[in-house]
């Protein structure tokens, strides 16, 4: 079972990265960066095609991330 936990969890950080870095940038430099996070805190503009379900598989592999690990602390 362990070893079981530890290869599915191996496989959900490596699909998350890969997620992570095919998302596109929002914007480049400081300035960027605060606009950016002022965007995405109120919305402004909503993710379309392909950056909508990047940004779903993302959250969706980070939350089985987090159960992964916690399943293998308890083992």
């Amino acid at each position: 079972m362990h070893t079981l936990i530890t290869t599915l969890l191996i496989v959900d950080a490596l699909a998350l990265i890969t997620v992570v870095l095919l998302q596109s940038g929002k914007s480049a430099g400081l300035s960027g960066a605060i606009s950016g996070g002022a965007e995405q805190l109120f919305g402004k503009q909503k993710a379309r095609g392909m950056d909508l379900v990047l940004h779903r598989v993302t959250i969706v592999l980070s939350v089985l991330f987090f159960v992964l690990t916690l399943a293998i602390t308890k083992l």
